[in-house]
């Protein structure tokens, strides 16, 4: 009896935050400012959208601050604000397949979805060998998880060349939803690849006279795209998802890698306890240096407007230390 009632109250509270959240998307919509609702999944995403939408959109990051984005898991409240939505921009299957999942239950019909890595050539994780990715090809690959995660490295915005893609994707689906706004979406886009061009032209300028040419990360495989851009060599201390773990075998690889290449220093990533990189950094010397994926920011971050530019502004500062830039 105390779980039926318990059930019920918690289907009440569904039905009045949805209520709510319809209400207040038509009063949004009455006042005549015509502003968009838009969801994204990931900080790169909100960023992005942010940037290119301006005023004309309200934009929100469905991943809360300071939660790792591969251990994300939606809540019933994730699924209210999803319907009330206008716009949903993800990343893409093998990144978020959380996200496809969640979306099949949607019940807005409405709702426009847009996969963000449409038209970007996706890095496989392991041995960097590439594959179109497209609507069409998606057939080629089988059902996403943990383990094409390892397989596949979708972690497509930090190569800016596809950076620019997702932009223009968010352009796109933006005008769609609002053509009274092309010009404005439009060219913010311009003005935000404009950007992103010059940030790539100082990583491939200031990488280019780097003593080194392989760093060494004690996360997950996730610079693939980093890497093969600016013609890096990189190492990962394991495939798959953050919460993964290398083998000693992996560890003593690694460790005989730092010492041969005469690296001295070990990168781990945002949100993550560095275990592997403080194992390392203990045993060979070497010191530890942060190189931030921009999957997510921490709470402190978000509520001072980080940005993904500043974000990857820090990562060419980092690399170049741990590179031993001239």
């Amino acid at each position: 009896m105390k779980r039926r009632y318990l059930l019920f109250g918690i289907i009440f509270f569904l039905s009045i935050v949805l209520v709510t959240a319809a209400c207040q998307k038509s009063e949004e919509r009455s006042t005549g400012e015509k502003r968009l609702v838009v969801i994204t999944t990931l900080f790169p995403l909100y960023d992005f959208a942010r940037n290119i939408a301006g005023d004309s959109a309200t934009v929100s990051l469905l991943l809360p601050p300071g939660v790792e984005a591969h251990s994300f898991e939606p809540k019933a409240g994730d699924m209210v604000k999803i319907n009330a939505a206008d716009i949903v921009f993800y990343t893409g299957k093998y990144m978020e397949p959380w996200a496809e999942n969640m979306l099949r239950g949607v019940d807005n019909k409405n709702l426009l979805v847009v996969d963000t890595s449409k038209g970007v050539m996706l890095l496989e994780g392991s041995d960097g060998h590439h594959h179109d990715h497209d609507r069409a090809g998606t057939a080629k690959h089988r059902e996403a998880g943990s383990d094409d995660h390892g397989r596949i490295d979708p972690h497509i915005w930090l190569d800016f060349a596809n950076a620019r893609k997702m932009v223009d994707n968010i352009v796109q689906a933006l005008v769609a939803a609002d053509p009274a706004s092309k010009d404005l979406y439009t060219r913010n886009g311009e003005i935000y690849k404009a950007k992103l061009d010059d940030l790539d032209r100082r990583f491939r300028e200031e990488l280019s006279v780097c003593t080194k040419r392989v760093f060494i990360h004690g996360g997950h495989s996730a610079f693939n795209y980093l890497a093969k851009r600016y013609n890096l060599q990189y190492v990962s201390a394991y495939h798959g998802s953050p919460d993964s773990e290398p083998t000693p075998k992996q560890l003593i690889a690694l460790k005989k890698t730092l010492q041969e290449q005469g690296v001295r220093f070990v990168y781990y990533e945002e949100l993550i306890t560095p275990r592997v990189s403080d194992i390392l950094a203990r045993e060979t010397g070497a010191k530890s240096l942060k190189l931030h994926g921009a999957h997510n920011v921490t709470r402190e971050e978000f509520a001072k407007g980080i940005s993904f530019l500043s974000i990857m502004e820090e990562n060419l500062a980092n690399l170049k230390v741990g590179l031993e830039c001239r």
